[in-house]
């Protein structure tokens, strides 16, 4: 099992984001990504998101992907507000993992870190130690 620190750098390849760091939340259950705007349609007779990200922080950088729609949840922030939220599935490169996970999207402007790591994608992958930073390397 893989050591992670309290933030790590990974990637989404199957959505085009070759590098995003991401704050490793322990409390979170589902893995997050910022999405400032979402455009729901359809493909193929199913529903599909195109999504516009800024893959890093203090950067103007847009960056936009079509994925279908996985799922919807409820989903109650650290502050306690609850939203509904897309959930799409894609893949994550981080260390030896190399998998599917399962990532809602939400305006993470405001956040210093575009994307959190849940505890759904460590399950049985990884353990923390909250003392340390990127462990698995710097920026890819």
């Amino acid at each position: 099992m893989e050591v992670l620190g309290w933030k790590e750098w990974g990637q989404l390849p199957d959505i085009g984001i070759d590098a995003i760091h991401m704050k490793v939340d322990t409390g979170a259950k589902t893995s997050c990504l910022h999405a400032f705007k979402l455009e729901p349609f359809e493909k193929d007779e199913q529903p599909w998101l195109r999504v516009h990200v800024h893959p890093h922080q203090d950067s103007v950088e847009e960056h936009v992907f079509e994925a279908p729609i996985h799922d919807q949840r409820e989903v109650t922030d650290s502050g306690g507000h609850t939203e509904v939220r897309y959930v799409i599935k894609t893949r994550l490169c981080l260390g030896q993992f190399d998998g599917p996970v399962e990532l809602t999207l939400t305006n993470r402007d405001t956040m210093k870190f575009r994307m959190l790591l849940g505890r759904q994608a460590m399950r049985k992958r990884f353990m923390v130690n909250p003392e340390l930073a990127h462990q698995l390397g710097e920026r890819p």
